[in-house]
This record gives structure tokens, C-alpha cells and sequence, in this order.
């Protein structure tokens, strides 16, 4: 283990794993929801969702503060690490919240004539979801040495940028479920403008910097 990986070790991702960690747990037993599948849903969601706010705004914040801005960051990496564990964690558990046993019927409908694909409030907002995911897989595969070596700075670059839209999906997709589907009380849907208005203010401050 070299200096550096045990320095992020300690310094990054063992609070970052309590941070997750107790968030989780202190949203899990305060849902009313009756079972552990639908907790864990909701309790995965919101770190995952304020991490990836996190890893879009330490940048701009590092601009403003007039400090240098390197292109591979140990910190934003990390966080984006733990943003992806968490994201498709809750993905994956996602899956079966709803019509559990088929969850494919989360994006098509079970009886079409013709359209198979849902466009309606559910489907969009797990279509969003879905490749938010999708991008976020390829982002935490991608977010080490090993890729920044193989793909080379400038390409590597390209693809943490698609960051952007995975939030961007990610917000969208906390939307469709905060207002049409599970219609939570309004405090969340104040987190999620928060967390975008928060993203948008500081890349745009960044930006104008510049």
C-alpha cells in the first residue's frame, strides 16, 4: 500500500463510509415505511444524491477560493467513489420496491399496443434513473489511476465530465418521485432544489471567474 492510498484511506474514505453510513441508518429508522426494501431505497437515495452534488461543486469552490484546480482531484475522486457505491446500491435495490418480482415493468408496459416503452410519470422517472446509473457505473470504473493512465488525460477527462448529465438525470429522476409518485412532504423537494441551485450557483460563479 503506498503513502498515498493509505493517506486517502484514512483522511477520505473512512468518513466518507461513516458519513454514508450513519445518514443511512438515521434515514432508515426514521422512515415510516413498513419493510426493509423500501428503507433501504430511501435511505441510499439522498447521500447518493448530495455526494454527486459534492464532487460537482468542489471545483468551482477550489476556483473561487483561488486555489488550483487539477484535472484528477484525490478528494473528488473519492467522494465520486463513494457516490457510486451508494448510487447503485440503491439502483440495484430499487428495483424491488415496486412490482416486486418483475421489475422490468418499471420501464415498459406489461400490456402495449404501440408503445412499449413508459412515458408516463413512473417510467420517465426511472428511465432517468436508470441511466444515471448507467453513466455512474462508468464513471466509478473509470475513477482510478489505472484508466487516467490508459485513456490518457484529455479523453479521461471527457468522460468524468458526463458527470454532469448523471446528476443532472439524478435530480430529474428525484423529481418524478418526489411529485408524482410517492408525493413525500416538502422538505425533500427543497434537499433536491437545493442541492441543484447549490451546483448551479457555484459553477456559474466558477464559470464567470474564468
Amino acid at each position: 500500500m503506498t503513502p498515498r492510498l493509505r493517506s486517502r484511506l484514512w483522511r477520505h474514505h473512512l468518513p466518507l463510509a461513516l458519513a454514508v453510513g450513519v445518514s443511512g441508518v438515521a434515514l432508515y429508522v426514521t422512515r415510516p415505511f413498513p419493510d426493509l426494501i423500501t428503507r433501504l431505497s430511501f435511505a441510499s437515495a439522498w447521500p447518493a444524491l448530495v455526494l454527486l452534488a459534492v464532487t460537482l461543486g468542489i471545483g468551482p469552490w477550489r476556483k473561487l477560493t483561488g486555489r488550483d484546480t487539477p484535472t484528477s482531484q484525490d478528494l473528488r475522486r473519492d467522494i465520486g467513489i463513494w457516490a457510486g457505491i451508494t448510487g447503485l446500491f440503491h439502483t440495484g435495490i430499487g428495483q424491488c420496491v415496486h412490482l416486486r418480482g418483475r421489475p422490468w415493468l418499471y420501464y415498459v408496459y406489461e400490456k402495449w399496443k404501440a408503445m412499449p416503452l413508459r412515458y408516463d410519470m413512473f417510467g420517465l422517472s426511472n428511465e432517468t434513473g436508470l441511466i444515471a446509473a448507467l453513466i455512474l457505473l462508468v464513471l466509478l470504473a473509470t475513477s482510478n489511476d489505472a484508466s487516467l493512465r490508459a485513456l490518457g488525460l484529455a479523453r479521461w477527462k471527457r468522460w468524468q465530465r458526463w458527470n454532469y448529465g448523471c446528476f443532472t438525470l439524478a435530480a430529474l429522476h428525484s423529481f418524478g418521485y418526489l411529485l408524482g409518485i410517492e408525493a413525500l412532504k416538502a422538505g425533500w423537494i427543497a434537499l433536491v432544489i437545493l442541492s441543484v441551485l447549490a451546483v448551479l450557483m457555484l459553477q456559474t460563479a466558477a464559470w464567470r471567474r474564468a
